[in-house]
């Protein structure tokens, strides 16, 4: 009887560390599940506050935006015109560094140097945001660009240097994901385009892009939304001052820099100026669902199983 029951006892201590680990990783999924369901009713609440006393078709069609100085005007089209422009040139910028790199990682460089290059490159990930503020206040706009461009032409805030930094930031995402993608080719189809007679930029053109092409659009979108959610770089490098325009050397304002100018201010708790920030908040949380939403599509749309 004591050597039997020795496994049975075994076997239920066993069963309950594993329902206990089990519940463990519920409770964690499940927190997350219900942090950003907290999150979307909170967002929910306060824009619905938000739209009871501001017309929603003011707020979307609405060409000025005035929040903190009277006559106070609440259309956000230049909140969403200065956001799509710093992501645009952030993404001219990044795609053709981060496909370049992509290519010279998985394609053409050794292993010693891809150990060695690709961990330089994701550095640029990890660098606070910012501090590449300060490099596009300090150093790419008054000692790049206005030289470049005319001081009379270009200031010390512009879109263009936000983008230009955003797109460094974003730079590596598209190399690592793009890397992965194209590292996940199989060799098989690589020699079977040199065996036809293909050079190697030939059968990464021809070949590898299209293999990969679901992985590479993925990082693209996931890069833009990336571009259009940073919020320190483009306060300190584009500025404050709202409008709709699609002039990179003009200052704009961004939706993030414009919830950190609010949320830093002395705006009271229960304003309109205070509900506005869950409003613009509530846009860009749509915006950036509606990108994520797209990549999960083309991933699924383009992928290929090998």
């Amino acid at each position: 009887m004591t050597t039997s029951a020795g496994p049975m006892s075994l076997a239920r201590q066993r069963n309950l560390s594993e329902r206990i680990i089990e519940l463990l990783l519920f409770a964690a999924a499940a927190l997350s599940v219900l942090t950003t369901v907290g999150i979307i009713a909170v967002l929910a609440f306060q824009t619905f506050e938000f739209f009871t006393q501001v017309s929603p078709i003011e707020f979307f069609t609405g060409t000025v935006w005035s929040a903190s100085i009277k006559p106070q005007s609440w259309g956000v089209l230049p909140l969403v015109s200065g956001t799509l422009l710093v992501a645009g040139i952030a993404m001219i910028v990044a795609v053709p560094l981060g496909l370049l790199a992509a290519v010279l990682l998985a394609e053409y460089a050794s292993t010693r140097i891809r150990t060695f290059v690709k961990p330089i490159l994701e550095t640029i990930a990890g660098i606070p945001t910012i501090v590449l503020g300060f490099f596009a206040l300090n150093f790419l706009a008054p000692q790049v660009l206005q030289p470049l461009l005319g001081k009379e032409n270009i200031g010390l805030f512009s879109a263009l240097s936000g983008g230009i930094v955003v797109g460094l930031l974003i730079t590596p995402l598209i190399a690592s994901i793009s890397e992965d993608a194209m590292r996940a080719v199989p060799s098989g189809m690589r020699e079977g385009a040199y065996a036809m007679g293909a050079t190697r930029f030939e059968t990464i053109r021809k070949v590898v892009f299209p293999a990969a092409l679901s992985g590479i659009m993925a990082s693209l979108i996931l890069a833009m939304s990336r571009a259009i959610g940073e919020t320190m770089a483009v306060v300190l490098a584009v500025g404050t001052q709202p409008q709709l325009t699609f002039d990179p050397t003009e200052s704009v304002q961004t939706m993030t820099a414009f919830i950190v100018q609010i949320s830093i201010g002395e705006t009271a708790q229960g304003s309109l100026e205070f509900k506005s920030l869950f409003a613009v908040g509530a846009t860009l949380f749509v915006m950036t669902l509606a990108l994520n939403l797209i990549s999960s599509w083309v991933v699924r749309r383009y992928r290929t199983a090998y």
